[in-house]
């Protein structure tokens, strides 16, 4: 597997830190959509790209259609954010994220649940 470039984990780093600070704010016990639009605030504020809700495309024999798979945030067409605000995180998010890469072709994609007391615990780095 080859690294990351430093472009993804400058990137990286910004989400981490931007989810500290939403955490810190807002603590758990929110509804998703709220620590999504907070979470693209702070990454905005650090003057990046953030994208909200994109559908991702399929293709399967020959056709193409975009109903069904759509993306919290992809953050400067670079790197896939899946938010979440759950008591357990289940097997199938992390899935979901790496189905997310590989349809995009990404090679960095985040599963950040909000609702943990810790943020630290909530943060699932995927790299494909």
């Amino acid at each position: 597997m080859n690294p990351l470039t430093s472009e993804e984990e400058r990137i990286g780093k910004i989400i981490v830190n931007s989810a500290f600070k939403v955490h810190k704010e807002l603590e758990p016990g929110l509804l998703e959509k709220i620590y999504e639009i907070a979470l693209a605030h702070e990454i905005q504020k650090a003057e990046l790209k953030v994208k909200r809700q994109v559908d991702i495309p399929i293709i399967y024999d020959g056709i193409k259609f975009d109903e069904g798979l759509r993306m919290d945030l992809l953050v400067e067409d670079l790197v896939i954010i899946e938010v979440k605000a759950i008591e357990q995180v289940n097997a199938v998010w992390t899935a979901q994220v790496l189905s997310h890469l590989k349809l995009t072709q990404k090679r960095l994609g985040y599963l950040i649940n909000f609702d943990v007391p810790i943020i630290k615990e909530g943060i699932k780095r995927i790299i494909l």
